[in-house]
């Protein structure tokens, strides 16, 4: 994404903060030293996969979601939401209603959302958990959510 904004947006500058297996409650515990470490003019908020995954409550992911985006936005900062799903084994009612949380906080919120990151990847693009994108995937993802993000880089 870096050497992408180095050709379209030179002046911007990407800062990865995230941390791998992170869920909504870590992200909850770090975001206002990130915000003022980094202060971004964007973040990309892509969290609530782990806790899904954990079958964690629906209703905490969207207040540690919800939180997150109300403080980045607090602090200047434009916001892309993306949105992650579930595999179906963790039963139809929790794999639709976490997939809704993610469209219902962008809403609220009035943020840009990319529904699903993984949207599109090849199935040989996975890792063998069919779970996690392979290195092959990285390019297509990086042009999702560069699309997406272009209405905030203006």
């Amino acid at each position: 994404m870096q050497q992408e904004l180095q050709h379209t947006q030179p002046g911007f500058r990407v800062v990865n903060a995230s941390i791998s297996g992170e869920t909504t409650t870590g992200g909850l515990q770090r975001i206002d030293q990130a915000l003022k470490q980094h202060r971004p003019a964007i973040v990309i908020v892509e969290l609530g996969a782990n806790d899904g995954l954990r079958g964690a409550p629906i209703r905490d992911i969207e207040a540690n979601l919800g939180y997150i985006i109300g403080k980045s936005k607090h602090s200047g900062a434009k916001v892309l939401l993306v949105g992650m799903r579930l595999p179906p084994n963790y039963g139809e009612p929790y794999v639709t209603e976490f997939a809704n949380l993610f469209p219902r906080l962008a809403i609220r919120h009035q943020v840009l959302l990319l529904p699903f990151l993984l949207e599109g990847v090849a199935a040989n693009q996975f890792q063998a958990d069919n779970l996690h994108p392979a290195a092959e995937a990285q390019q297509h993802i990086m042009r999702d959510v560069m699309q997406k993000l272009k209405p905030l880089l203006r």
